[in-house]
């Protein structure tokens, strides 16, 4: 069939519009008509540039219904799709970091409507947003007053405009990080208004590398935690409680971007120990900032505690409207921070601390239990097993540390198992997994106990629909 000819037998809209099968879902409300416009325009659009590119694509009458009524159903589909989490990352940033408590799920209906947002019960007057989650953050990291931004790269915009704008911040050299999404701290000071002074080298800054910078012009010392990778071997800093003492007696704000906001203890492990908030505001420091979506393992937010006189005066400041977070944050961080009270409940119910705290034998009964569901599903050519594996934090957090974990690791005689990999990211829960060496593994850190009869399933149909 000739091009012309082909050009020829592709339908105008209006025809394909009153097909029976493309109307009928518009008119039974199933797809809405403005989504199967769009669907038979981008599927007659595709066509003719098959056509004109010399290929020879189906225009057949059942074909082009066919293509119009799959891509009306994708294109009405959400965008957002839940994903099962085998890869053992716990604070995967391309999944969405943090899975949120069952308590802070709760919360966020609650708030979905309308809300004491802003709105005093006891006095019936107008009440501040802020004032829902203070008393429990100050509770849980002993400061003396906190706010809620919207990320942590928006409490620390805040903080260097509401407490050094046109004037100069002193950072060690090796602290002028870029976390993910091209977030830079030399970046971030410009726009925050202030004057970057850089101190030290890479890996080395002394105490009297800052006190040999301050001058007049200086507002603030500032210790960024390098939460997404370390300086190894020949090094020294200045610790948060130096440049406090350093602070004071120079009448200069201190300042820590923690980023990680580790509330509970994790301990000691492979790459050594996370700081954790609580222990930094007790250094003194005016203000330390840190994610809600990390280490926490709540919402998205950047939270500021510290002092009352610095804190107010990132409150009053105008970035601060620009910067608040909504209803359903706060109502989920608040019920996240409740948590923390106990640590025990928090070991048990925050997700992110159960599974970095999850001992590997607790965890290679998993993966036995996951293997064994995987093998009843999958035919002869494909072997499970249960290896030893390490785990990640994830998200810019604990960089070096490698949490022992077991997976279940499937490999096939056939091999393609990169096909497969694709189709479990194609089916109607998708599942993302390690593709290892030709091997797919199967982490059951990071899976919720109702993922493992679903990961069986969809292998078994990611296998069939790769010809496994």
């Amino acid at each position: 069939m000739g091009k012309n000819e082909l050009l020829r037998n592709i339908p105008a809209v209006e025809k394909l519009l009153q097909e029976e099968s493309v109307s009928s879902m518009v008119d039974e409300g199933t797809i809405p008509r403005s989504v199967a416009l769009r669907a038979i325009r981008e599927v007659l659009g595709e066509l003719r540039e098959s056509v004109l590119a010399g290929e020879t694509p189906d225009t057949s009458a059942d074909g082009i219904v066919s293509a119009v009524v799959e891509r009306s159903r994708r294109l009405d589909a959400s965008s957002f799709k839940r994903v099962i989490n085998a890869t053992g990352v716990v604070l995967h940033t391309n999944l969405g970091r943090a899975p949120l408590t069952a308590a802070a799920v709760e919360a966020m209906k609650n708030a979905s409507g309308y809300c004491n947002l802003e709105y005093d019960l006891e006095r019936g007057t107008r009440g501040y947003r802020h004032d829902l989650v203070r008393g429990i953050l100050l509770e849980i990291t002993g400061a003396e007053d906190a706010i809620v931004v919207n990320n942590n790269a928006a409490a620390v915009l805040l903080v260097l405009g509401a407490l050094a704008k046109g004037r100069e911040v002193i950072v060690s050299r090796g602290e002028l990080v870029e976390i993910g999404g091209a977030f830079r701290v030399p970046e971030v000071m410009v726009q925050g208004g202030a004057l970057l002074r850089e101190v030290g080298t890479t890996n080395k800054t002394h105490l009297r590398d800052y006190e040999a910078a301050i001058n007049p012009e200086t507002a603030m010392l500032m210790k960024v935690h390098t939460s997404n990778y370390r300086v190894l071997g020949f090094t020294q800093e200045a610790t948060t409680a130096e440049l406090v003492g350093l602070g004071l007696k120079n009448n200069l704000f201190v300042v820590e971007d923690l980023g990680s906001g580790l509330c509970h203890d994790l301990g000691y492990f492979e790459g050594g120990r996370e700081p954790m908030v609580a222990e930094r505001v007790s250094t003194g420091a005016d203000l330390v900032t840190f994610s809600g979506d990390k280490l926490l393992g709540g919402p998205q937010a950047g939270i500021i505690v510290g002092k009352k006189r610095a804190v107010e005066l990132c409150r009053r400041h105008p970035l601060m409207r620009a910067l608040r977070p909504d209803k359903v944050t706060l109502s989920a961080l608040e019920a996240t921070l409740r948590l923390y009270r106990d640590p025990e409940r928090a070991r048990r119910e925050v997700p992110v601390v159960m599974m970095l705290t999850k001992d590997a034998e607790s965890i290679k009964a998993d993966a036995e239990m996951l293997a064994g569901l995987i093998r009843e599903v999958l035919p002869a050519s494909f072997a499970v097993e249960v290896v030893p594996e390490s785990s990640e934090a994830g998200g810019g957090s604990l960089p070096l540390a490698k949490f022992p974990t077991w997976c279940a690791r499937v490999t096939s005689t056939n091999g393609g198992l990169s096909k497969v990999e694709r189709w479990l990211r194609a089916q109607e829960v998708p599942v993302v997994a390690r593709l290892k060496e030709d091997s797919l593994l199967f982490d059951p850190r990071t899976l919720m106990p109702e993922d493992y009869p679903l990961v069986a399933k969809a292998l078994a149909a990611a296998c069939l629909e790769a010809g496994g």
